[in-house]
């Protein structure tokens, strides 16, 4: 049976029969997917099997049309989301993309903010960008940056406040948008 013809299976009847036969199909995908971001093996076969177990609950939420790229984004997202919960504490993440046992937002809506929040990081000034990158992201302190990029620590510091100013003034108007 193809793969859609699999996850019609599994649409018409919501037997997870189905995904049994269908999911393994891709398991090296995902794996390869996982070691290119984790870059650790045991991790990554650990991250592919969390993309099953979501899978089995998300795909009885949602409809999906094909199946190879969004199990593939989902593993990708899963990657990016443990990497940025390594790296970033509770405390310095935006109010919007907290737990959801304290926001209420769904992995998908997560995953929107998140991909919200690359684009406004990128929409950045190029001095912003860095300094913020550098602080938030890779944890660098005040010093390291200024050592690193050759700002000074007043620029360094504007840079940050700016940076930080400006994600949240441009999260604010896409979230604003998203709510009209």
């Amino acid at each position: 049976m193809t793969d859609e013809e699999l996850l019609e299976k599994f649409y018409e009847q919501y037997d997870n029969y189905w995904l049994g036969i269908l999911l393994p199909r891709y398991t090296l995908l995902l794996l390869g997917v996982c070691m290119k971001y984790l870059k650790n093996s045991e991790l990554a076969k650990d991250m592919v099997q969390q993309v099953f177990l979501k899978s089995i609950s998300e795909l009885s939420k949602y409809r999906v049309e094909h199946i190879k790229s969004w199990l593939y984004q989902v593993a990708k997202n899963d990657c990016l989301m443990h990497l940025r919960k390594k790296n970033i504490s509770f405390s310095e993440l935006p109010e919007t993309l907290k737990d959801e046992e304290e926001t209420g937002y769904s992995f998908i809506e997560k995953e929107q903010h998140f991909q919200l929040l690359e684009t406004a990081i990128s929409a950045l000034n190029r001095e912003q960008k860095t300094c913020i990158t550098l602080f938030y992201l890779q944890k660098k302190s005040y010093i390291e940056i200024t050592a690193a990029t050759g700002y000074s620590l007043l620029e360094v510091k504007s840079y940050i406040q700016n940076g930080k100013r400006n994600l949240k003034n441009s999260l604010d108007k896409k979230m604003n948008r998203e709510n009209e």
